[in-house]
Formats: structure tokens, sequence, C-alpha cells
């Protein structure tokens, strides 16, 4: 009997615990405390596919690539999607494979550098909106976009930042890699950062494109050309609320299609925080009923998976 499939998509930010605590040595021992509540799905019979999140991670070769650059070449966006990908995969696979060493687990752990294919003619492309790199003041922000090119916005009353586009995904390149990997019964890192943005040029030759892709709209698309069981979306709170912060605070333990549509429309979660995460997971949700499958989504704390998984706590979307 085969294993069932979880595309599980872990945020940069979570690897990220403070300003005074991001540094490498920081961001892995985060990973191994994410880890271990990760191995515990192994443990009990899944087969896995991690995706990450890297926004922090870019901002940060950005910003050296900003300091060094009378010294050295500046690092194109796709290339800096590729080395966060071969940097947190580092660090996820050597944690993985120490915790399942621990565990008397046998199962070899891979991490794929992965692209996803965009439009060339995406909308987004027109207007870049998703902030990346360090934050500047309207002045220096100004000169940059005059110097540089770049289109800048005001970010969260945080100060000025550049923006890119953020198009959206429309393949995983290397989607039957990851299918041969799993049936061989490896553990699989791949879509890292949304996976590094290509296009098809007129003669079908994959070209980068400076974009960065929603992580967690990536994974949902992993997660449907794998045809997976689950799409689990770690994050800083064990469930989803409604009315969040008011005194009406309800959390929801269980969402069908049409109640996480509803909530979408009322404007229930936040833009930048809730709101991808539950817009990923309910496209996931009904591509896979409209296959006739069973996916579900979760979204619960990395510490609560356990119990999530067994319906203990965690916020479910199905059909």
């Amino acid at each position: 009997m085969s294993r069932p499939l979880a595309v599980v998509a872990v945020g940069g930010n979570a690897l990220i615990q403070s300003d005074r605590h991001n540094s490498i040595p920081d961001q892995y021992q985060a990973v191994i405390e994410t880890v271990e509540h990760v191995v515990e799905m192994i443990e009990a019979g899944w087969d896995l596919v991690l995706s990450h999140g890297n926004g922090p991670q870019v901002g940060f070769i950005l910003r050296r690539s900003e300091l060094a650059v009378e010294e050295v070449a500046p690092v194109p966006l796709d290339y800096a999607v590729g080395d966060t990908q071969g940097a947190i995969g580092y660090m996820f696979q050597k944690a993985l494979h120490n915790e399942l060493q621990r565990r008397g687990i046998q199962r070899p752990v891979v991490a794929l550098v992965t692209q996803t294919l965009v439009s060339a003619d995406d909308v987004a492309f027109r207007h870049p909106s998703k902030p990346v790199g360090a934050f500047f003041d309207h002045q220096t922000a100004l000169d940059r976009q005059q110097k540089l090119g770049w289109t800048v916005m005001e970010d969260a009353g945080r100060g000025w930042r550049r923006t890119v586009p953020s198009p959206a995904p429309l393949e995983i390149i290397e989607r039957e890699v990851i299918g041969q990997l799993l049936a061989q019964g490896c553990i699989v890192i791949a879509c890292g950062g949304g996976g590094i943005p290509v296009v098809r040029d007129e003669h079908q030759q994959l070209q980068g494109v400076e974009a960065v892709i929603d992580k967690d709209l990536a994974s949902a698309l992993l997660a449907e050309q794998l045809g997976a069981d689950l799409l689990m979306i770690p994050t800083g709170v064990e469930q989803v609320a409604i009315n969040f912060g008011t005194p009406q605070q309800q959390w929801l333990d269980t969402l069908s299609i049409e109640q996480a549509q509803q909530l979408l429309q009322q404007g229930q979660f936040g833009a930048g925080s809730m709101q991808p995460k539950i817009e990923a997971i309910l496209g996931f949700v009904m591509h896979s009923q409209q296959q006739g499958k069973n996916g579900q989504g979760l979204i619960t704390s990395p510490q609560a998976i356990k119990a999530a998984l067994n319906h203990q706590t965690g916020t479910w979307i199905k059909s």
C-alpha cells in the first residue's frame, strides 16, 4: 500500500526568529526545531515534499550585492533565488538527515534546484508590486529608482523598498523528477522560494527573469501536479481565526470550500499574511475535487503538526 503524500510549505520568515537572531547559525537552529516536528509526519508514514520561503534571505543577498557593487557584479534576482534554494535546501537536507538518523529511520533526503515556469505576458511584469530587499528612506529610494531603474513603494509604514514582479506559477519544470525521487523513497526539498522564475522563449528555451513567485501558490501547484493528498502550510499560529484581534475572535477547526470562499470575500484574512495561504490551499483543494480526489489543506504551527494531523488542533480546508 502506497504512503500518503504531503507537500509542506515552510515560510522563510519561520527561519528568522528575531532581528537579533538572523545569522546563518540562528537560521539553521530554527530549521532544526521545525524539522523535529516535520519528521513526526515521516515517522507516521507520510511521503513528503518540503518547500520553503526565502523572502528575508533573498533580501540579505540583494543587500550584500548593493553594499559590494563597487567590488563585484550585482546578483540578478533569479540567481539570488537559486542561491537561497541551495543554502536553505542544504540546511533542511542536513537537519532532516540528522533527525531521521537519530530516530533510526532510513530515508534518503534530496534538495533539488527547482524552476517554475511563468508567462512573459503576465500582468505582474507591467506592475511590479512585491517588496524585496532592504528598507530605505524616501529620498534614497527615489535615487535608486532613478539610478538603477527600480520601481519602489512604501511598505506598511516601515520605509521604502524595491518592488519586483510576482507572476503566477504555471508549471513546476522538475515535477517529473520530483515524482521519480518520491517513488524511490526519497524525502524531497523542492520549489524553494516558489521556484526560480523562468519563461520559454520562441525556441522553447528556458530563460530566467527578474521576479519572485509566491511560495504558497507554487507549493499548491506542485501539490496539484504531484496529486498530493495534503498541502500543509506551517505558520505562526496553531489555527486560523476570524475577527482576529477583536473580542469576537473565533478560531476555526474546519472550513469547507464554500465557507473559505465566503470568508475571503468578507476580507477576514490579512492580505499579507493569512489570505495568500487560504487562497493557495483553496485552489489545491478545488483542483483535487475536480480530479475526483480528496486532497485537503491544513494550516497550523510547526509545533502543533502532530496534534493537527490527529485533528486535535489546526485549521483544515476540505471539499
